[in-house]
């Protein structure tokens, strides 16, 4: 193994991790979002500016994984006609969809539009965990 791979291996499994740190926090932001009063605007505002800043650096977190995930599979062939890496590509486009379906919640929040308790939201915050884990156990395992 050269040392550019090694290098790009550690750097796309850092920035996973830091997307998906995001992504573990930013539904928690929207379980809080949910649970304002309505007469609390300051608290409202101060919480929709943290998840519009997060969900904007993971945003770049994602597109920095990916093109160091791309540059493994298809720079050095990493995964290349397997079955496993068929699997975890699913599951990151999967991840993909969850970052743009978090995109909408929080439009609904900023147009005052959310119909979702606080618990709807803790349970969709834990998908990420499952994805994460998924990912992780295709990518070291290697089952297929």
């Amino acid at each position: 193994m050269s040392s550019a791979y090694l290098w790009v291996k550690a750097f796309h499994i850092v920035f996973v991790a830091s997307w998906f740190a995001g992504l573990f926090y930013l539904p928690r932001l929207f379980v809080n979002l949910a649970m304002v009063a309505p007469d609390s605007h300051a608290e409202r505002e101060r919480l929709l500016l943290m998840s519009r800043k997060l969900y904007r650096f993971s945003n770049l977190l994602m597109v920095v994984a990916i093109t160091l995930g791309l540059v493994l599979w298809l720079g050095y062939g990493v995964g290349q006609g397997q079955g496993w890496m068929h699997a975890k590509l699913l599951l990151v486009v999967g991840v993909i969809g969850y970052q743009h379906v978090c995109r909408t919640m929080l439009r609904r929040f900023e147009q005052l539009a959310n119909q979702r308790s606080h618990r709807w939201y803790r349970v969709f915050n834990e998908v990420t965990v499952l994805l994460f884990a998924a990912i992780v156990v295709l990518a070291v395992v290697k089952p297929f």
